[in-house]
């Protein structure tokens, strides 16, 4: 697969929208992995005293996920489901990027199971892992 670079075709493959999009490129899909981007916006919602929080550096894992799964949807000629977090665990936030940094998250698929899927996600800025969770997202039936 090409990697998908432009903006507005990447926020077609998941249901959120502006705003409230934390995923401008997929680099890589396969089997059980894919490789998302974000270029951190200096008017992204979750920049606050010039960095990129917490929240959005969760927020940005899991619209990762619902970009893995959306890409499999689009794949199949479907629109892209909307799912949800059903759990995360072990957080991990090291560094937070600072606006014009770019994100680049592998989300590595353990299982998957009738919409449920566990996943494991580090986050790196300029090759560095500045953030890792282990997520679990649920599709809304």
């Amino acid at each position: 697969m090409e990697s998908i670079l432009e903006k507005s075709l990447v926020e077609n493959l998941i249901p959120q929208k502006a705003p409230f999009v934390m995923v401008d490129k997929l680099f890589s899909f396969g089997e059980n992995t894919i490789t998302a981007g974000l270029t951190v916006a200096a008017d992204n919602i979750f920049v606050e005293n010039n960095r990129f929080n917490e929240s959005g550096i969760v927020e940005h894992m899991a619209q990762s996920v619902a970009l893995y799964t959306g890409y499999q949807y689009y794949l199949k000629n479907e629109p892209a489901p909307t799912g949800y977090i059903g759990s995360i665990k072990n957080v991990e936030v090291l560094e937070l990027p600072l606006p014009g940094e770019e994100l680049v998250t592998e989300v590595n698929v353990l299982q998957e199971f009738m919409g449920v899927t566990l996943v494991d996600i580090v986050t790196k800025r300029n090759n560095i892992q500045i953030a890792s969770s282990q997520m679990k997202t649920v599709l809304a039936k």
